[in-house]
């Protein structure tokens, strides 16, 4: 980098393009006012002339018109030359002189709404009208620029250019060039991911994944505190903990924005009233009720000792009795559709508890991409939007389930959806009485879910076992006939389960020794 480029850059001239009109007004008056001359396009310009603003055509740069329903009013070495010419390098300012180009000091752009129009549910002529060509390249271009072009891409850097300005005579520095670079190529890029994403859902496999998200929350630290750590939206517009109105309490963790997505997750599986507590990503409690209020007090009995700092999701909206039953422990995060006003009453008196609303709920059904990363690459895979209804259950041992039982089954396996693997989940009239999860060994996790189920007992005062009388779900296959012999152990009387292991033959004759009536659904649900 040369001398002269190091030094500050005075504003002389400014070109404004933007789709995005927040703030376009005081801006332009605050560039005016210190006298750099603005140059616009179309609806920018104009809205700055009605403001009583002197404004320069960008057509009048090029010797242009704009075309094609403003398709072309920028793609020009007129506009380009401005942004990318090196000013203390003798070619480059020649043939400036040569064919009368003039330096482009700052360039305000922010881009098409590609990304709002995909997430209303835009038909593709609409979505591809709003891919923006000329405002990258611009963009591209004057943060390549770098040395003596500052390029603004947010509304939300106005005021920190007019500080900057302020701060050096209204010269920008190469500090605050080089910044507002990284965030103008982190725009493009973002943006270009999203269309991408958007043309990718015409291939099965692409042959180049790219991922775009903004900046939500700068976190105070991640899983644990000697990790930094920030939450990103991606703007697809699926409700949950990413769109959701926070009512109160203080800023949520990297662990409570993981723990409240499982939770909306899973609650969303049901139509009836459902709660779900969920503790380290995995549902200490899930039932439904009557009402929500019954819902979550079935809940909270599964496991009263995990459920405490908890993340407490709701299928409906929180009313004030249920409000008033979660107020009864600590509980980290409750988040729901919507909340009367009562309930966020209710909660007012427990400052720390966060309260979220979402407005509706995520459709569990809805195809999507998931990535993890691993050393060097990415894991990419479909959303888990699996579902079993009734008429897909494989009904395999002589003893057939009741209706009570069928329905109960389809609730255990709707659970064990969320749970991690592997996971077991005894239930009982809507409601689980005892989770197994994360166990290298499947027997382990039946038998963590059995002494669950002791625990409530327990609790509640029950004569035997919670489990006995439920029904037993297991996220994949049983491998062997111990499992299956374990949770009749515990009680269970009946079984949900994936099948398709090479001894499913062993296992039905197990459960039909057992006294067990068994399903199997053809699917399975590994959560790791």
């Amino acid at each position: 980098m040369t001398a002269t480029a190091l030094s500050a850059v005075p504003l002389k001239r400014a070109l404004i393009s933007v789709s995005d009109k927040s703030g376009l007004l005081d801006l332009g008056q605050a560039l005016s006012a210190r006298g750099v001359e603005l140059v616009s396009t179309g609806g920018s310009a104009k809205a700055l002339r009605d403001a009583g603003l002197t404004v320069r055509d960008v057509a009048e740069m090029t010797g242009f018109p704009e075309m094609m329903d403003g398709r072309v009013k920028t793609l020009h070495p007129a506009v380009h030359g401005g942004l990318l010419a090196l000013r203390d390098n003798p070619e480059h300012v020649a043939a400036m002189e040569a064919h009368g180009i003039d330096a482009i000091d700052l360039l305000v752009v922010n881009l098409y709404p590609f990304e709002a129009t995909v997430a209303s549910g835009a038909d593709d002529a609409a979505c591809i009208e709003n891919i923006d060509i000329g405002g990258p390249a611009m963009i591209r271009a004057g943060a390549k620029n770098q040395a003596f072009t500052c390029v603004i891409t947010d509304p939300e850097d106005y005021a920190p250019l007019l500080a900057e300005l302020d701060a050096n005579d209204g010269a920008t520095t190469l500090p605050f060039r080089q910044r507002q670079s990284s965030i103008a190529y982190g725009r493009t890029a973002a943006y270009d991911a999203a269309v991408s994403t958007w043309m990718a859902r015409f291939e099965q496999t692409p042959r180049r994944i790219a991922a775009s998200a903004r900046l939500a929350q700068t976190l105070r630290y991640g899983e644990n505190p000697h990790q930094s750590a920030s939450f990103y939206v991606d703007g697809s517009g699926r409700p949950g903990v990413a769109t959701a109105t926070q009512h109160q309490g203080k800023e949520l963790s990297y662990n409570n924005i993981n723990d409240t997505d499982a939770a909306v997750e899973l609650v969303s599986e049901f139509d009836g009233p459902t709660v779900a507590i969920v503790k380290h990503a995995n549902p200490c409690g899930v039932a439904t009720g009557s009402t929500l209020a019954e819902a979550y007090t079935r809940a909270f009995d599964c496991d009263r000792t995990s459920a405490f700092g908890g993340i407490v999701a709701l299928n409906g909206t929180l009313d004030e009795a249920t409000a008033a039953a979660i107020a009864e422990i600590f509980t980290e995060v409750v988040i729901a559709p919507a909340a009367t006003d009562a309930a966020i009453e209710v909660f007012r008196r427990k400052k720390n508890l966060r309260l979220l609303t979402t407005g509706t709920l995520p459709d569990p059904r809805t195809a999507s991409r998931a990535m993890k990363q691993v050393a060097g690459g990415w894991l990419v895979q479909d959303k888990d939007a699996g579902h079993i209804e009734l008429a897909d259950l494989k009904i395999v041992t002589r003893l057939a389930p009741t209706d009570d039982q069928l329905a109960d089954l389809l609730f255990a396996w709707n659970v064990a959806k969320h749970v991690k693997s592997n996971a077991i989940i005894y239930a009982r009239a809507g409601a689980t009485v005892g989770i197994g999860a994360g166990q290298m060994s499947r027997v382990d996790s039946s038998r963590i879910a059995a002494r669950k189920a002791l625990d409530v007992a327990e609790v509640l005062g029950l004569p035997q076992s919670a489990a006995v009388g439920s029904v037993v779900a297991s996220d994949a296959f049983f491998p062997f006939a111990d499992g299956l012999l374990a949770a009749a152990e515990a009680g269970a009387t009946s079984v949900i389960q994936p099948g398709g292991s090479m001894r499913d033959d062993e296992v039905i004759a197990a459960a039909d020794e057992a006294g067990l009536a068994m399903v199997f659904t053809g699917m399975r649900h590994f959560r790791h």
